[in-house]
């Protein structure tokens, strides 16, 4: 991406008609990641993260704040099982792990990085 230019994403709603278009790597077992913005582990970050069926995210804590906007799919957090179009905003020194029965796409917004340390 340049630099330069905004980062522009169109029809979120309809990810999966277009998800070929997004640059994804591996980011945990079953799980890829499409960075926007940000490095991992440090400061403010943003992605797209793509759950197969049945993939989990390990248990993390948030230094800061996260959103998660559920774009297709769902997914949960042991709590709650949140569908399609779901805001899901983590407050600072919470934890927990994130799982997807069926797969799903999301948006996170990180305001600081993620501690995996168990």
């Amino acid at each position: 991406m340049d630099n330069a230019a905004n980062i522009v994403l169109t029809d979120l709603y309809n990810i999966q008609d277009q998800e070929k278009q997004y640059c994804w790597q591996p980011f945990r077992q079953g799980v890829e990641i499409c960075k926007l913005y940000g490095e991992e582990g440090e400061g403010p970050a943003a992605a797209l993260l793509r759950y197969a069926p049945g993939a989990i995210v390990p248990s993390h804590c948030h230094t800061g704040y996260e959103h998660i906007l559920v774009l297709s799919g769902s997914q949960s957090d042991g709590h709650e099982e949140y569908g399609e179009g779901t805001l899901i905003i983590s407050k600072p020194g919470t934890r927990h792990s994130v799982s997807s029965s069926g797969g799903c796409i999301v948006l996170a917004i990180w305001n600081s990085p993620v501690d995996f340390t168990p």
